[in-house]
């Protein structure tokens, strides 16, 4: 089990920029220790700087207090706040994410998919009946690009109460139109969903589980 942060900035955009270097400084650290699986930023349908995505693959709670404590973005208040959810990637055939010399994107390429599941005591049951489905079309969609990373917000006892998943589409209506064909929104398992644009920065991010 690790953690998904989501992290919103502060009203002031001066903050992320005086304190760019030292955040990717840390992020590569973590990346190239494996303890960071995914670091995106999170961006305003106008294309401004929002806040933050960062995927720790961390055994307890110990490993999310020690990255926010070395977190600029934390400690100098670029993040104003931010929701740390217990989460596990799904192991499935992702293809490598970008590496340090790959080119950064000046537009948005990517979507970051937040669903939250059901609160009504059906909701676990309808979860378990539709991830088979679930599970097999995202597999072939890891495979070819589509799927860049996914996987389950936990509750603190473990079990699965939403989803986070970064897709390889350029716009929400890309993004909604996938999501309408997947068994976990017809079979009525995600019910609040919140869509990011984002794009990658390279960094040395370790194979993901499941990735060959």
């Amino acid at each position: 089990m690790g953690y998904a942060i989501i992290a919103w900035d502060g009203p002031d955009p001066s903050r992320r920029a005086a304190s760019r270097d030292r955040h990717l400084a840390v992020i590569t650290r973590w990346a190239q220790e494996g303890r960071l699986a995914l670091g995106v930023p999170l961006f305003t349908p106008d294309w401004k700087p929002a806040g933050s995505l960062m995927v720790l693959e961390v055994p307890d709670k110990a490993g999310l207090d020690a990255y926010l404590a070395e977190e600029p973005f934390a400690a100098e208040g670029v993040w104003d706040r931010w929701t740390a959810y217990p989460f596990r990637i799904a192991p499935l055939p992702y293809r490598p994410l970008p590496q340090p010399g790959e080119p950064i994107a000046t537009s948005r390429t990517h979507t970051v998919i937040v669903a939250q599941d059901g609160t009504d005591a059906g909701a676990p049951d309808r979860r378990a009946a539709a991830r088979p489905a679930h599970i097999a079309r995202v597999t072939g969609m890891a495979a070819d690009g589509t799927l860049a990373l996914g996987g389950a917000i936990l509750d603190e006892a473990g079990s699965m109460r939403g989803s986070i998943a970064v897709t390889r589409h350029a716009t929400d209506a890309a993004a909604r139109a996938w999501m309408a064909e997947d068994p976990y929104v017809t079979a009525g398992v995600w019910k609040d969903i919140a869509l990011y644009g984002t794009r990658f920065a390279p960094l040395p991010y370790q194979a993901l589980p499941g990735a060959a």
